[in-house]
């Protein structure tokens, strides 16, 4: 079994390029998502579309890892073992889907403030204030743990 990595492990040198590569695949998966959407409306050019505000929001998906391992370590306390693989997927994913819900409901906020949001979900019957979608649920939990993978240190 692994051991559990220390909060102090964790490499710093690779956030920026981590933030690039959660940046990078949020919009890949935005594109690719809206552009399913389009089938919906008939519309099978499948055009799909992004915002250049989103690469940033998308690139905090970097500190989902480190967020992770540190609840980890805080449930843990002293227990070198580290849980079975299943139970960190169940846990990390509802941990990283809670967090995605909560920068998108904050970022929403306060580009909306500026009127610069890209999204608006207020037509729709899970939205919260037109900011956040909890159909997209398993979406964000998803998402969070393609994030920790992608930018999991390799080789160790």
């Amino acid at each position: 079994m692994k051991v559990m990595k220390t909060l102090t492990q964790i490499d710093l040198k690779q956030l920026p390029m981590n933030f690039c590569r959660c940046g990078v695949t949020g919009w890949c998966l935005e594109v690719i998502f809206t552009s399913t959407e389009s089938i919906l409306r008939h519309d099978w050019r499948l055009m799909g579309q992004t915002s250049l505000l989103m690469f940033p929001i998308y690139g905090c998906g970097a500190l989902l890892g480190p967020i992770g391992q540190f609840i980890d370590q805080w449930l843990s306390p002293g227990q070198r073992l580290a849980p079975r693989p299943g139970e960190l997927a169940i846990r990390h994913g509802f941990l990283y889907m809670v967090l995605i819900f909560v920068a998108e409901y904050i970022f929403g906020s306060l580009l909306t403030l500026t009127g610069m949001c890209p999204w608006d979900y207020s037509g729709r019957s899970t939205n919260i204030d037109g900011l956040i979608r909890l159909d997209f649920a398993p979406l964000w939990f998803a998402t969070g743990l393609l994030f920790e993978q992608i930018t999991k240190k390799r080789g160790r």
